[in-house]
């Protein structure tokens, strides 16, 4: 688990490539450096697009996990 509070949860379940993305860029815009959020998706391939979008913009993944539902959960820290 983070150690601080998520501060947002982006609810991206039932959307495709490249919405989880788009949303999660979307939060970046309006959140504080250090903030947290979880990302919230359905599309197997938001698990690469994540890592990647991640390394690409600097932004931190703190936490990674899928729930009994298929569920992908994305714990990230604004950079």
């Amino acid at each position: 688990m983070p150690e601080a509070p998520v501060a947002s949860i982006v609810d991206a379940r039932g959307l495709s490539c490249p919405m989880p993305i788009v949303k999660a860029a979307m939060w970046t815009k309006s959140v504080t450096s250090g903030e947290l959020m979880e990302l919230l998706a359905t599309d197997p391939g938001s698990v690469k697009d994540v890592q990647a979008w991640c390394r690409s913009t600097g932004n931190e993944l703190v936490e990674q996990r899928t729930d009994d539902q298929g569920v992908f959960h994305f714990v990230i820290r604004r950079s």
